[in-house]
């Protein structure tokens, strides 16, 4: 298993999680543990950069809807950032393609934030 996961600081708002290698049921707990615990230190914007990921399985799906419900009342939003092709069908077959604005590059996920606030 070659599961990563780092995360950074934008500014107040915003905070960039960055997972790499195989995101499932046995990594997913860990990633679910740090986004909750940043939108519960104030996080309204969150970036999730799946551009290292290797594979998501529904687990992974399940911890980002959740970070969504967690972040629609208090006005918040979450961005993707995936490169693969095969993870980007995943969110189009199951439809979360609608829920999640999915990005090519970091700077365009972090610039989906601003065009929304408009």
């Amino acid at each position: 298993m070659n599961f990563h996961i780092e995360d950074s600081e934008v500014d107040a708002e915003t905070h960039v999680i960055e997972l790499g290698g195989e995101i499932d049921l046995y990594t997913a707990p860990e990633f679910k543990e740090r986004m909750v615990e940043l939108i519960d230190a104030g996080k309204t914007q969150i970036v999730v950069d799946l551009s290292g990921a290797t594979f998501i399985d529904s687990t992974t799906l399940g911890v980002l809807v959740g970070g969504v419900k967690r972040l629609r009342p208090s006005g918040g939003a979450l961005a993707l950032v995936c490169t693969d092709q095969n993870i980007t069908k995943i969110f189009e077959i199951t439809g979360l393609d609608r829920v999640f604005p999915i990005h090519a590059t970091r700077d365009e996920a972090l610039g989906s934030f601003s065009s929304q606030a408009e």
